[in-house]
């Protein structure tokens, strides 16, 4: 159950990241994906580490 808990902190943390260079993107003049895709891609993205995170949390301390 630990390698569970282990990969949902793993896969949180992938998303976050992805989630702040989608947001670094959004930034720079002439970037190709129009800046309301980047933003709805930052947000899935930031929400779904969230929900990670939290499933983490939960397996992690109930378990």
């Amino acid at each position: 159950m630990k390698t569970a808990v282990v990969i949902f902190f793993i896969l949180s943390a992938f998303l976050i990241f992805g989630a702040l260079k989608n947001i670094v993107e959004i930034n720079r003049p002439g970037v190709y994906p129009p800046k309301q895709v980047l933003k709805k891609r930052a947000a899935g993205l930031a929400g779904f580490a969230c929900i990670c995170l939290l499933v983490g949390l939960m397996l992690s301390y109930f378990l």
